[in-house]
């Protein structure tokens, strides 16, 4: 019996998903579990498997976004009557006008709207099809003599008129007529016996010897869901936080010993070391562990660390839950799965949701200080840079020591100075005495 496929819901807030890439297309067979498509949300992209064996007999939803549970396509037997299904989904305007049909709709609405060249006799009377024909070739139907009844514009009229408006003007692609207008570029005074290539019109604008140096291109791409979301979040969060920067150079002497003592233990990162060394400290400090939700400031006696994962398309930040009661182990082996997850679109609404502080590790790339922004509603971030070999005075002599800077931004609405600054202090004596973390 043929059934709807309807957008999955990925998480208790989800309203709405939207549908980046299907894998399969109208005919094919689907197996019970069998990718069918991606869902990006504003926090994952997830890969949807088929909860149903059949033949996808329709797709209703190709891309974009749809609310959860309502159909994007229809699954069935092969000769199997879906026109029911069909007319439930147009009911429900579940399906989408094609975009090819879309544009004629709207076409013939604007030109069904369109006024028509007012006279002493009223307006002049012109089809629809006039109308739409005007509008599609860019001319004012006022302007159309018509040579139908009582003075009426026929479709003839229409194009006879466009093509003698064109006549003795220069042909120019789109693209090339788009370059002149930005560049201020009289088109019909570039004489040349073919069609005008945006070549050209760079040519004629500059120099001819500079121009053969450079060929100027714009490139557009559409942003990502997730992109979109990154930018409203970080500007969301810009907007409403009072933030602060803090920066403190650390000597990570000890922290590098300890690196190597438990590499017994499996591939233990700095990031891991760091986790465990803030699920203590920000119990120390639970207004950097806090979110600021209206005018209550909500505390936490645990710790869920977010650690930033960078994508090709943007960032995610998967968050180890209750970090402040597993071990080392169980954090380093924690977060190299939720990487893992998350670089291969993995990763579970919750395993990304319910963080309470956050910290972003970029000095592989070789970073020295940087401004991280505030996940909200979170109240602080820690951002980790290189480390760099420094000369240091110890003792009255010069030796080299490998030196690291935190940059912490904090919410000055929930964390004053002081209380940042001591944070801080606190971290740099754990990371230069990792030991403090048995007591």
């Amino acid at each position: 019996m043929a059934k709807f496929m309807v957008m999955p819901k990925l998480g208790l807030t989800m309203k709405e998903g939207n549908i980046a890439n299907w894998r399969k297309s109208e005919g094919d067979s689907i197996t019970l579990g069998e990718i069918v498509f991606e869902v990006e949300t504003d926090k994952i992209t997830k890969e949807f498997e088929s909860p149903v064996a059949g033949v996808l007999r329709k797709i209703l939803v190709k891309e974009g976004n749809v609310l959860v549970l309502k159909p994007v396509a229809i699954v069935g037997a092969a000769d199997e009557d879906i026109s029911a299904l069909l007319a439930q989904a147009k009911e429900e305007s579940a399906m989408p006008i094609e975009p090819e049909a879309k544009v004629e709709a709207v076409v013939e609405a604007v030109a069904e709207a369109a006024p028509a060249k007012k006279s002493a006799g009223g307006r002049i009377k012109a089809s629809a099809r006039a109308k739409k024909i005007a509008l599609e070739m860019n001319l004012d139907i006022s302007e159309i003599p018509g040579t139908g009844p009582e003075g009426a514009i026929t479709e003839k009229d229409v194009t006879d008129f466009g093509e003698k408006s064109k006549a003795g003007k220069q042909k120019i692609s789109p693209t090339a007529a788009v370059v002149a207008e930005g560049l201020g570029v009289d088109a019909d005074k570039i004489h040349k016996e073919s069609r005008i290539m945006k070549e050209d019109v760079f040519k004629f604008k500059f120099n001819e010897d500079l121009f053969k140096y450079a060929d100027p291109q714009d490139y557009r791409k559409h942003m990502s869901l997730m992109r979109q979301i990154i930018a409203k979040r970080m500007s969301e969060s810009q907007h409403i936080a009072s933030t602060v920067n803090y920066n403190q150079r650390v000597d990570t002497t000890a922290l590098k010993r300890l690196r190597e003592e438990v590499k017994g233990a499996g591939k233990i990162s700095y990031t891991d070391i760091l986790v465990k060394i803030l699920s203590k400290v920000l119990l120390e400090f639970p207004l950097l562990n806090s979110s600021l939700v209206e005018d209550e400031i909500v505390l936490r006696n645990y710790t869920n660390i977010g650690v930033a994962v960078a994508l090709p398309d943007g960032l995610i930040v998967p968050v180890v839950k209750y970090a402040n009661v597993k071990s080392l182990v169980d954090i380093s082996n924690e977060i190299k799965e939720l990487a893992a997850k998350a670089k291969n679109n993995q990763l579970d609404s919750d395993e990304i949701t319910g963080g309470t502080f956050t910290i972003t590790n970029i000095g592989m790339l070789g970073m020295e200080s940087f401004t991280p922004i505030i996940n909200q509603p979170e109240v602080a971030i820690l951002g980790i840079n290189t480390i760099q070999d420094t000369p240091m005075v110890v003792d009255g002599q010069i030796v080299i020591k490998p030196m690291m800077n935190l940059s912490l931004t904090a919410d000055h609405r929930v964390v004053d100075g002081a209380v940042a600054a001591q944070f801080v202090a606190k971290l740099k004596e754990y990371i230069e005495k990792p030991g403090l973390l048995l007591l």
